[in-house]
């Protein structure tokens, strides 16, 4: 499991707002900062859980979301916002947390690496 990006709701603009449509959302590039934070803000009609929409989350890169996901309390069933990435969303004491798998053979991965935790 590799950090990929750490996601923060939020209500204000902020610089180099990214408009994703498909996802009712609106996201800074967290490839932009050092520690791969990324602004997100949701639109009205966003429908993802509050906690998501609401509550700062960690993003991991895994290898295999299916394992990773077992015996998880997921929130957000795996899909695919972009061409080769699926993601979940899961709750993991009160928190939520993103596991992302990338196509190997696609795009690859855009991760950042950070300081060990």
């Amino acid at each position: 499991m590799k950090f990929h990006h750490l996601g923060i709701p939020t209500r204000r603009r902020f610089a180099g707002e990214i408009d994703l449509p498909q996802l009712r959302m609106t996201v800074s590039d967290h490839e932009r900062t050092l520690f791969g934070i990324q602004w997100m803000r949701f639109w009205d009609d966003a429908p993802y859980p509050k906690l998501v929409k609401t509550t700062a989350h960690a993003a991991f890169e895994v290898d295999d979301l299916e394992a990773a996901l077992a015996g998880q309390k997921v929130i957000i069933e795996p899909n695919s916002p972009s061409k080769g990435l699926t993601v979940a969303f899961i709750e993991v004491d009160g928190a939520p947390i993103e596991l992302m798998q990338f196509d190997r053979e696609g795009s690859g991965s855009t991760g950042v690496t950070a300081p060990a935790r």
